[in-house]
């Protein structure tokens, strides 16, 4: 059991990088589609930190509060990962195009 707290935690910093790395990169970014790109890699990220923060909660609480509060969560965070996900597969397809328009 406490080896898969650490795996979780692990996940939890991983997503946290990957979402600050992310936000950077939408700053940084000139084109506004690859801004959009960018937005929507750190909505993945950011929920899946909220989804693996969900799976830490259930062993670390383990009673009913423990339980609801990380189902909103994991609800949260599924729904946020999804919908970036779609956005980011959508807008992924014209990173070239304006590439190209604009060299």
């Amino acid at each position: 059991m406490i080896y898969l707290n650490f795996i979780f935690v692990a996940a939890i910093v991983i997503s946290i990088v990957f979402y600050f790395y992310f936000k950077t990169k939408q700053f940084r970014a000139t084109l506004p589609i690859r801004k959009k790109w960018y937005t929507a890699k750190a909505g993945v990220a950011l929920g899946a930190f909220l989804i693996f923060f969900s799976c830490n909660a259930i062993i670390l609480y383990p009673d009913a509060v423990g339980f609801i509060v990380a189902a909103i969560f994991a609800i949260v965070g599924a729904g946020l990962s999804v919908n970036n996900f779609k956005r980011m597969r959508h807008e992924g397809k014209y990173i070239f195009e304006e590439y190209e328009l604009n060299k």
